[in-house]
Order: C-alpha cells, then structure tokens, then sequence
C-alpha cells in the first residue's frame, strides 16, 4: 500500500449541492484512511478563480489547490458529466497545472451521470487531458448514476465496494512503480 505519498481528491463539480462532492468526500475519507496525507479540493466551495493567463495573481486558495494537485503523487479525480464533457471547472482547475511538474504522477477516476451513458466518452478525455500532463491512469474507473447517492451519502454498498477499490488499485499501482 503507498506509504509516504501525497494525494488529492478533487470533486469536480462547481455547483454548490453537487452529488459529486458526496461521492469524492466519500473517497477522500476512504482514501485519508489508508493514507494520511490527503487532500480534498472540493470545486463546490467556488473558491477557484476563472484562468486568465499565467502572468495573472489569482487567489490564495487557486493558488493552494494547484499546489496542491502539483505536489502530490496521486490523484483521485471525480467529476460530472455535463453535455457529454466532464464539467469546464474540472478543466479551469488544470490550466494552473504546470505539466513540467506532474509526469509520472498516477490517477484515479469516478464519473457521475443522471444515466447510464456517455460514461467511456468522459473516460477517454480525461484520460486524454491527463496524457497531456504525462500522468498514469488507473484504466479501471467508477462509473455511477445519481440514483446511488440519497439523502446525501453513497446508499448503495455495491458502489461504495466500487469507489473504494478503485482507491485501492490507484494506491497499489503508485505503491508499485515507486517501487521500480
């Protein structure tokens, strides 16, 4: 298990009572369980400004949150699917991403959708997004629909069985080619 790695949890999901933020919370407690130094970046707290360019000043918790993601080597990535993309906030959130900083970091991910499609589309951008960043992605995703979380938590055991091994493996994998 990867012992002495950082990770971030990101809930990618901007709107302010997101069924993401239930689902990456709940991965964030699972994973801070197995890993001590982790992080949440929670895009439904709005505190993560619009990218204007490089040579702008943005605020300090824009500017924690790229930190954040650039030094830790795992990341677990949740994020809607809005008009068959994952959401724009996701993708503002990566243009702070220096991708000098983030080659050999790996990734895990989970997709929320109202139903069941589109979900290997998403999938594929993101894991193409990531390419981008040289960064290893844990090929087996969580793909839910909204009608696993009630009253905001995860009610399905099969689900939360599925959010929680796809932490495993990304930590697994991690934990392995730290090894190499």
């Amino acid at each position: 298990m990867a012992v002495d790695m950082k990770v971030v949890v990101i809930s990618g999901s901007p709107r302010k009572n997101a069924l993401t933020q239930v689902m990456m919370k709940y991965v964030y407690d699972y994973a801070k369980s197995k890993n001590q130094d982790t992080k949440l970046i929670n895009l439904s707290d709005g505190q993560i400004e619009c990218y204007r360019g490089y040579d702008e000043e943005y605020n300090e918790a824009t500017k924690t949150a790229a930190n954040d993601i650039m030094d830790a080597d795992i990341w677990l990535i949740g994020t809607p699917i809005y008009n068959s993309f994952f959401s724009s906030a996701l993708k503002n959130l990566f243009e702070y991403v220096n991708y000098k900083k983030t080659a050999g970091k790996i990734a895990g991910m989970a997709i929320l959708a109202a139903g069941n499609i589109g979900f290997i589309d998403v999938q594929t951008l993101i894991t193409q997004l990531l390419s981008y960043f040289r960064v290893i992605t844990n090929p087996k995703a969580v793909f839910l629909t909204t009608e696993a979380i009630t009253n905001n938590s995860i009610s399905d055991v099969d689900v939360q069985n599925k959010l929680k091994e796809m932490v495993d493996e990304t930590l697994d994998i991690a934990s392995k080619l730290r090894q190499d």
